[in-house]
Order: C-alpha cells, then structure tokens, then sequence
C-alpha cells in the first residue's frame, strides 16, 4: 500500500557536463536551456572558443520527421486525454541508427513540456514529460527502477516489482506526467523471460498511469520487439512513424537539400561562402548515406577543425579529411579485400 502524500518533486541540480536527461532535474534543465543561436550579423563576432562551443552543439533542424512525430503526438495525447479503463495509444519511432530518432524524440518532449508550463505555469510538484533509456537486457524490475530513478522515488532492490510499480504509478500519476518518452526500445525482446516481463511491466504502465507513451528504436519492426503475446499487446498500441535516410532526389528543393541549406545558413565561421556546401549536397549525401545524424556529425566536425586551424571555411578536401561513424564510411568508402587476401581465401 502506498501512502498518498503529496508528491515531493526534487529541484534541479547543476552540473557540469552533457548528459541524457533521464531524470526531471536533467530534463529541466535541458527543456529550458535556450537551444544554440546562430551568428546575430548586428552583434560582434563571438570568440574562437564561443563559436567551438556552439558547433559542438549546433542547431536542430527540424526535420519531416520531427514535424510529422509532433503532429501524431498531439493527436494522441488529445485522444488519450479523456480515456478510461483501456491503455492510451502509443507512438513508436522507428528507423535505422543516426537518422534522428532520439533528436526527434527529445525535440518533441521539449516542445511538450514548454507548452504545458506555458499552460499551467511554472510549478515545483508538476512534471509534465519522463525520459528514460531501455538498460541493455532490462527486466521488468531494472526498467522500473528506471522509472522510479527518473522521479527519485524512494525504493530498493529489495522492494518487489508490485511494490516499485505502485510507487512509480502513484508518484506519476500526481506529478501529473501526460507524455512519456522511452528510448532504445529494441533494447526489449519479448522472447526472453527479462523481455517478456519488461513489455507486460509497460503494458501495465500504460493502463495505470494517464499518460501518452512514445518509444523510439532501431529498425524495431526487424527486431524481435513485436513478438510473442506482449509484443502482439505493444504492436497493437502502437502506431509507427519511420525516420528513414533522406533520399538523393534529383532538383532544387528537397528535404536533404534543404537539411543542408539549414545547417550552412547556421554556420558561425568567418570566411565561410554560402552555398558552398549546397552545392556539394550530393557528395554529402554520398558520405552520410542520407542520415541526419551523420550529416550534423560531419558538418561539425568541418566547422570546428576550421577554427581550430583558423581557416574557418569548410570546403570538400576538408570533408574529405574527416572521418565519420563505421556506417557512413562503409557506405561511402566500402572495405574491399586485396589481391593477396583474395589469393589466399581462394586456396583455401
């Protein structure tokens, strides 16, 4: 039985680095952290160090995706507002890695959690949106422990799954939690025992706590996360919006030109010339396979090794020059085995 007192909602804490903001103190302070602002032409040109800081966190274009997710996210969370009884329906974001899945996630909780202090104002004990990640492997009682971290929620490893659980529901259910965001859900696979347990402990999440939950994962309709009598349950809730690689078009306007187009126009470098990088957009979709995540990677990257050598212009032998994540480099520079390995596996 779990007491019904006032929910004691922990204040935020500083820190001193980036970290995923699985818990409400980290999830406020990254929510209300204005995002970084591009050059302001009627201001001084920032410092060497300022204009690194910003690269490395850069801006976010906001994408299809982040914008098709949104929409699907508001619709749900105005269809789920008055149910009863039967779980609200959910959202899975899906695709493969580096295409923007989690930015996505992030930018729509971030979105959500502004409109809804906007609405009732800013109050210590109402948390409008939780964040966590899936733990590798995680059993239903690893995940909501997870869940009762993100809230401080007082409970232990010697506490019993039915005990977390009513602690958790109770406590989210007073801090008034209307959005859910659960990250790395191809982590969870229904066909083992921890799995298993896992989707039945979110399937009863879902029944007990009034909130809109949305997961996002790596090509999860290739994963093992549909299976079995929970997954069936999950799949069931749960509507797809799928953050593919942009495609190559051929034409003047196209999502992954105009990604590329945002990302330059966001550039803080000084001898830079805009329109360069646009007119290598098919070179960058030739690196980065389409994927956002790659592409932001690489732009970075560009436009901090100009600062850092002072030439502060990002041009092709300086793409070139970097080198991105395995999938990115494997599509664009695939490893070919030589003449002599070729030799020696024949005559084997």
């Amino acid at each position: 039985m779990v007491a019904r007192t006032k929910t004691a909602v922990p204040a935020p804490e500083p820190v001193t680095e980036e970290v995923a903001p699985t818990t409400w103190q980290q999830w406020q302070r990254f929510a209300a952290e204005p995002p970084p602002a591009p050059p302001d032409p009627a201001q001084p040109r920032r410092t060497v160090e300022e204009r690194i800081a910003y690269h490395s966190r850069f801006v976010t274009v906001h994408t299809p995706a982040i914008a098709d997710t949104s929409l699907e996210v508001r619709t749900l969370m105005a269809v789920g507002r008055y149910q009863r009884a039967t779980a609200r329906p959910g959202l899975i974001l899906t695709g493969p890695p580096t295409t923007g899945k989690t930015t996505t996630l992030l930018e729509v909780g971030r979105t959500c959690h502004l409109a809804e202090t906007a609405r009732t104002g800013p109050r210590r004990d109402h948390v409008p949106v939780a964040y966590l990640l899936v733990p590798p492997g995680a059993s239903a009682k690893a995940l909501a422990l997870e869940f009762a971290r993100y809230l401080a929620i007082p409970v232990s490893t010697r506490m019993t799954l039915a005990q977390i659980t009513a602690a958790v529901c109770h406590t989210y259910q007073q801090a008034g939690v209307r959005l859910v965001l659960i990250d790395e859900i191809h982590r969870l696979n229904p066909q083992t025992t921890n799995g298993a347990s896992a989707a039945d402990f979110l399937k009863d999440l879902t029944e007990k706590i009034p909130a809109t939950f949305v997961y996002a994962g790596i090509d999860v309709t290739n994963t093992q996360l549909f299976t079995g009598t929970a997954g069936a349950q999950l799949a069931g809730r749960s509507s797809l919006v799928d953050c593919d690689p942009l495609p190559a078009t051929a034409g003047t306007t196209t999502p992954f030109r105009d990604l590329v187009a945002a990302m330059e126009n966001a550039l803080d470098l000084a001898h830079h010339r805009p329109g360069t990088l646009l007119r290598q957009a098919p070179y960058l979709h030739q690196r980065t396979a389409g994927r956002i995540g790659s592409l932001s990677r690489l732009i970075r990257r560009a436009a901090i090794t100009t600062l850092l050598d002072g030439t502060e212009k990002i041009t092709k032998p300086v793409l070139e020059a970097i080198t991105l994540d395995h999938l990115a480099e494997e599509h664009y520079r695939p490893r070919t085995p030589t003449h002599t390995a070729t030799a020696r596996t024949r005559r084997r």
